[in-house]
């Protein structure tokens, strides 16, 4: 069971980085002005998030496998478990996001600018911080 919680906390911790990334790329693509500079920009964007979700599907993946083959979180007394399990479905809706802002900004639909994706580039850390808040301290 140790070594499923090593590599659950390790790939969360890849799949967090590229959250924290991915809108920082955005930010640049918001503002910048020159098409081959976009366009090595939007490469870079597509490249990972395609790593970004293949590291997602095993981190969740293991998440689930230590929630409901070993009861990690479960029973009386673990309502800090509730409350990450839905901090995880909304940090898969972030990614969710992405992946749409991704192909907005491919179609040259985007209409944000590079100040919403700097506070949009924030949330991945608030959820980050929630939830090891939650698992560590385990208030509830």
């Amino acid at each position: 069971m140790l070594w499923i919680k090593v590599f659950h906390i390790v790939l969360i911790a890849s799949w967090f980085a590229g959250l924290f990334y991915l809108p920082r790329i955005f930010v640049n693509m918001a503002a910048e002005k020159d098409p081959a500079v976009f366009k090595v920009l939007l490469g870079m964007s597509w490249r990972l998030f395609r790593f970004m979700t293949i590291i997602a599907v095993p981190a969740v993946a293991l998440g689930l496998y230590l929630y409901i083959y070993y009861g990690i979180g479960m029973g009386p007394g673990n309502g800090w478990m509730h409350v990450k399990l839905a901090l995880v479905v909304f940090t898969i809706g972030y990614h969710h996001a992405c992946w749409v802002m991704l192909r907005k900004f491919e179609k040259g639909a985007n209409r944000h600018s590079h100040v919403f994706y700097r506070w949009f580039n924030e949330i991945p850390v608030v959820l980050l911080l929630a939830v090891t808040a939650l698992v560590v301290i385990k208030p509830f």
